[in-house]
């Protein structure tokens, strides 16, 4: 708790240890197959957990130009480096040229011209991987929900044919590989199989033709356990690896690329809130916090659950609490009816799993200052 003395709440607060253990069981998986693993900025961009990570050896997944500077910054390869994104901007385009990055996922055929073009013009040849819409249902929640036909990712399987085609005549472009991504906090293996499957039809498919791909890229998305976060601290790489293993057959020389994000750090980052004040209301509770919805969003904008706990009350009775922040938003809610120790003003509570998309995505709105982060042990 003497953490808690030295910072002002609310602050995300990060287990390192527990990021390093993450990245060791990763590694030991993945050892002797042909898998390159690029961490998802998105889900946390902060600078000393991208300096953690790239110290592992891992590529990056970015999807901005922000995101480009960022990893080049904080020790990631630009090589290592692939750019996802429906609608990537001229100067983001230039600026993976410019840097060399090691491959523009690509996302329609408009994008693809303009690739070519802005190489062109630059003197350059682009590596491009073209994403791929397999409509595949990871059945999550429908905003993280990628690779199905009603989603705005990704070229349509129908329309694969041509664009593969037109990419191949392009003078300023190098068709190094197909990319997939289906969703993310994706718990079940079964999509991945289905994405494995149709894979390994379009790799049959193409080699028929003659076209052969140095790299297939299958994503990320696999999920955290957002209930249990203390049974279950570590996402579960062996059996989500064992599956590509088993059912995916990359050729001779092929890469496999993997994009992961939450499943590396969400489990090691808690938002850390003080309870400011308990109000009763028609027989509910409210324990209402200094952490609000611009500090960690996904309980408002998804629904989403995170296990909540009271570090400092002793008291061994249980009351339902909703638990609440300050915004002046009725969506400002993290819990409803949320069982915990008797609370108290100045109580100290952690929303756990709060490591991926809580940081990356906080926002200022009401004016609130954005929380500062510690590290345990400090960088």
């Amino acid at each position: 708790m003497d953490v808690v003395e030295r910072t002002t709440t609310p602050f995300y607060y990060y287990d390192m240890h527990l990021l390093d253990e993450t990245m060791d069981q990763i590694l030991r998986h993945i050892s002797g197959y042909p898998f390159q693993i690029h961490y998802a900025l998105k889900a946390n961009s902060n600078p000393h957990i991208l300096r953690a990570i790239s110290k592992r050896g891992l590529g990056a997944d970015v999807v901005s130009g922000g995101e480009i500077q960022a990893a080049i910054a904080h020790g990631f390869k630009p090589e290592e480096i692939n750019f996802s994104g429906v609608a990537k901007a001229d100067w983001e385009i230039k600026l993976g040229l410019e840097s060399g990055i090691g491959c523009f996922n690509v996302e329609s055929a408009t994008e693809l011209d303009v690739i070519d073009m802005l190489a062109g013009q630059m003197g350059k040849t682009a590596p491009i991987a073209i994403r791929v819409n397999p409509d595949i249902d990871a059945h999550t929640h429908k905003y993280i929900t990628t690779g199905t036909a009603a989603n705005k990712f990704g070229i349509g399987i129908e329309e694969l044919d041509p664009m593969v085609a037109h990419a191949r005549s392009l003078a300023h472009v190098n068709l190094v590989g197909l990319h997939f991504h289906i969703g993310s906090q994706i718990t079940q293996m079964q999509p991945f199989i289905m994405l494995c499957d149709t894979v390994n039809k379009l790799l049959e498919r193409y080699e028929s033709q003659g076209i052969r791909f140095p790299l297939i890229n299958v994503g990320g998305g696999l999920g955290i356990d957002y209930t249990a976060p203390d049974e279950h601290p570590i996402a579960p790489f062996e059996d989500y690896f064992n599956t590509f293993k088993t059912h995916l057959t990359p050729r001779d020389g092929q890469q496999v690329h993997f994009e992961l994000g939450r499943a590396i750090v969400g489990p090691c980052g808690s938002l850390i809130a003080r309870v400011m004040y308990i109000k009763e209301n028609r027989g509910k509770k409210f324990a209402l916090i200094d952490a609000g919805m611009n500090d960690l969003i996904r309980p408002a904008l998804y629904g989403a659950k995170h296990v909540i706990q009271n570090l400092t009350s002793l008291d061994q009775t249980v009351e339902s609490y909703d638990v609440a922040g300050p915004v002046c938003e009725s969506s400002d809610l993290f819990a409803t009816d949320y069982q915990l120790p008797v609370t108290r003003r100045g109580d100290i509570l952690a929303i756990r799993s709060a490591g991926a998309y809580g940081e990356s995505m906080a926002s200022c709105y009401n004016m609130r200052p954005l929380p500062p982060s510690v590290f345990q042990p400090e960088p």
